[in-house]
C-alpha cells in the first residue's frame, strides 16, 4: 500500500483524534507518524502530577461516557495496553438546597427512586434511544448522511433540536428532575434557552444508562498512552517535543491529518489554501472558554448529602432556573457569580492516583472566551453551598485560566475545549462545509480534530472519520462506516 514517500501520512497533534487516525491508517499496513509538540502525547487526555507530591490530576478530561461508548475505541484491544475502565456507583449526582441530591443511576429502572412520578417521562425518553444505542451511537457520532437508524434518529431529533430549557419544563414536573436534565444539557456549553442544547442532555443521559461515565484507572492519560501503544505495536511513529510552524517542518508523506483547530491550520498551511476556503477557516466560530480547579484535598468532599460520594461525576448549580442563568451569563460575556461547576472525585474510586489518606478534586466552570478571570472563589462557594467545611480539607490548588488552557493546548482557543462552538448552524457544517468536512482544498491535507463532526468529547471518532476517507481517496481503500465492536474481554 505504501508510496514512494517516506510516508503515507504525517498526523500533526496526539490527541485523542490524532491517535484514532493514525491506529486507522496504520491498521491498513500504511506507513504513519504523529507528531506532538509537547514533550508528552494525549492533549486533552493528559495526566499530570501535583509537584512534589505525585499525586495524579487530569488536566482537562476525566470522566468518559463517550469514551466508553464510542464504536471505534470498542474495536480495539486498548485493554491489553493498560487501559481499565472504573465505573463509580452512579454516574452523577446533583445536589440540591433544603432536600436530598438526585441521582443518576446506570439502571432505568432505579430512576424511580429519585424522581419519583416524573420517572416515567424520564424512561419514556430514554428507553428507547438506550434499546437501540448500538446503532444510534454511531449515527450520532458520524458527520451528517443517511442515518442506520431513521426512525431512532427522528425520533432523537425530534426532542434534540429543541432547547433544554424547554424540553426540561415539558417533560418534567418536579424542580429536580428539571434540575438533573439542566445539569446534563449545560455540558453543551450553549445557553439553555437556545436550540440544540437538549441534544447534549439527551446523549449524555442516554450514554450514562447503557455505557455508564468512566474513569481510565491511573488517569486519562490511560486513553492515549493505550492507543500509542497499539499504534506503535502497528509499526506507527511518534515524535514529541516537535512543534510544527509550517508544513516544510514535516517529512515528505503523501497525506497530511491535522488534529487542530482552524486557527492553527491557517497559521500552518494558510499558504496552500484557496482564498475562500481560507476566509471560511478565518470565519469558524469558538465558544466559551473554560476555569479550572484541582485540588489535594486531606479529606473526601464533605458532602452535605453523602450519596453524594456515590458519584463520579457532581453537577453544582441548583436548579434548572439557576443553571440557565448561569450559562446564559457567560453567553453574554460575563462572569456569573453563581456559576454552574462540573465537579470529578476520581480518587474516591481510584486509590492509586494519591497517597496518605488525601484526596483529588477535579472542577471547572464555563467563562467567556479568553478570560483572565480567577473564578476560584466562585467554584469553592458553590462547592461549599452543598458541602459546609470544603474549603478546610484543601491542601493544595492548581488553577487554570481559559487564557491558561490556550497556552496549555492551541487547540482550545479562548479555553474552548469543544474545538468550536456547536450551535445549530455550525453543529453540521464544522468546519467549513456539511460536505466532506475532513477534507482540506489541498492536494493530500485533512482535518481529523474535533473542529470537524461529530466535535468535541474523548472519542476518536473525528479521526475515525478522517482515516476512512483519507484511505477512500488516496489509497483506494473501502472501509465500513461502522467499526467492528469487540466483545468486552
Amino acid at each position: 500500500m505504501s508510496s514512494n514517500q517516506p510516508y503515507d501520512a504525517v498526523i500533526v497533534g496526539s490527541g485523542p483524534n490524532g491517535l484514532s487516525a493514525a491506529v486507522r491508517l496504520a491498521m491498513e499496513g500504511l506507513k504513519v507518524k504523529v507528531f506532538e509538540a509537547e514533550a508528552t502525547i494525549g492533549g486533552g487526555t493528559r495526566t499530570l502530577t501535583f509537584p512534589g507530591s505525585g499525586i495524579r490530576y487530569d488536566v482537562c478530561s476525566a470522566i468518559h461516557p463517550m469514551a466508553a461508548a464510542s464504536p471505534f475505541f470498542r474495536s480495539l484491544p486498548l485493554e491489553q495496553y493498560g487501559l481499565k475502565w472504573i465505573h463509580p456507583e452512579a454516574p452523577l449526582a446533583h445536589p440540591l438546597d433544603h432536600e436530598p441530591a438526585v441521582l443518576l443511576h446506570r439502571e432505568i429502572e432505579r430512576m424511580n427512586e429519585e424522581l419519583g412520578t416524573d420517572s416515567e417521562a424520564w424512561n419514556r425518553l430514554f428507553t428507547p434511544l438506550s434499546a437501540q444505542w448500538e446503532d444510534l451511537v454511531v449515527d450520532l457520532l458520524s458527520p451528517l448522511g443517511i442515518p442506520s437508524r431513521p426512525i431512532g434518529m427522528a425520533r432523537f431529533g425530534l426532542r434534540a433540536l429543541r432547547s433544554a430549557s424547554r424540553l426540561s419544563r415539558k417533560l418534567f414536573e418536579k424542580e429536580r428532575s428539571r434540575a438533573l436534565f439542566a445539569g446534563l444539557a449545560a455540558h453543551s456549553m450553549l445557553p439553555l434557552e437556545q436550540r440544540v442544547s437538549a441534544a447534549v442532555g439527551i446523549v449524555l443521559g442516554a450514554a450514562a444508562h447503557k455505557a455508564g461515565w468512566p474513569m481510565p484507572e491511573g488517569g486519562s492519560q490511560a486513553i492515549a498512552d493505550a492507543l500509542a501503544g497499539y499504534l506503535t505495536d502497528l509499526g506507527g511513529e511518534i515524535e514529541t517535543s516537535c512543534k510544527i510552524n509550517s508544513l516544510e517542518n514535516l517529512p515528505a508523506s503523501r497525506t497530511v491529518l491535522f488534529n487542530l483547530s482552524p486557527k492553527q491550520i491557517l497559521s500552518i498551511a494558510g499558504e496552500r489554501l484557496p482564498p475562500s476556503y481560507q476566509k471560511r477557516l478565518s470565519k469558524y466560530r469558538y465558544g466559551p472558554g473554560v476555569f479550572k480547579v484541582d485540588a489535594i484535598l486531606s479529606e473526601p468532599v464533605p458532602w452535605q448529602d453523602p450519596r453524594c460520594k456515590k458519584a463520579g461525576t457532581v453537577h453544582l448549580g441548583g436548579t434548572l432556573e439557576e443553571i440557565a442563568e448561569s450559562e446564559r451569563q457567560m453567553s453574554r460575556n460575563r462572569h456569573s457569580d453563581h456559576p454552574y461547576v462540573l465537579v470529578a472525585q476520581q480518587s474516591l474510586f481510584d486509590p492509586a492516583r494519591t497517597s496518605g489518606g488525601r484526596h483529588v478534586l477535579w472542577a471547572y466552570c464555563h467563562v467567556p472566551s479568553g478570560s483572565s478571570k480567577d473564578m476560584t472563589r466562585q467554584i469553592e462557594d458553590q462547592i461549599e453551598r452543598f458541602a459546609p467545611g470544603y474549603r478546610d480539607v484543601v491542601e493544595e490548588r492548581i488553577v487554570r485560566t481559559a487564557d491558561d488552557f490556550e497556552s496549555y493546548n492551541p487547540n482550545y482557543a479562548g479555553g474552548d475545549i469543544n474545538g468550536g462552538i456547536q450551535d445549530l448552524r455550525q453543529l453540521f457544517s464544522r468546519p467549513a462545509s456539511p460536505f466532506n468536512p475532513y477534507a482540506i482544498p489541498a492536494k493530500g491535507l485533512y482535518i481529523c480534530s474535533s473542529s470537524t463532526p461529530p466535535g468535541g468529547g474523548v472519542h476518536g471518532m473525528c479521526g475515525y472519520h478522517c482515516a476512512r476517507l483519507v484511505l477512500k481517496r488516496e489509497f483506494g481503500i473501502k472501509t465500513s462506516r461502522t467499526p467492528s465492536v469487540r466483545e468486552a474481554p
